[in-house]
């Protein structure tokens, strides 16, 4: 049983083949929600094959991670970025720099899902 502790494995392809993964986290003070999101990096060979019509997978991806506040307030609308502040950035050169990033920031990879099912602003 994962306790989210591993990458599911859909989320783990998802991340392989560019997907973008979400988790909501503890924000730092009340009327604040805080998301930390997991963007693949696309190269070269990913436009190749969306220019293709297909969706390349690549197990040896890095990977930029953001961690965003914003004022509960204003999550819904348009104007979702005013007052929104970036914590913490990092970039990941493959799966296991990931997981350290994670770690060293206490978000299990478990946390994740996919943007649709996220109430990310993003």
């Amino acid at each position: 049983m994962n306790d989210g502790s591993i990458w599911p494995v859909d989320k783990l392809t998802a991340l392989r083949l560019g997907r973008r993964l979400v988790a909501e986290v503890p924000a730092s003070r009340p009327g604040h929600r805080a998301f930390m999101d997991v963007r693949p990096k696309k190269s070269d060979p990913d436009a190749q094959a969306q220019g293709d019509g297909w969706v390349r997978s690549d197990a040896e991806r890095g990977f930029h991670l953001e961690h965003w506040e914003y004022d509960w307030e204003r999550i819904d609308g348009f104007d979702y970025d005013i007052g929104a502040f970036l914590v913490r950035s990092a970039g990941a050169t493959d799966e296991s720099e990931l997981i350290a990033v994670l770690n060293a920031w206490s978000v299990r990879p478990g946390l994740f899902v996919y943007p649709w099912e996220s109430e990310d602003p993003k």
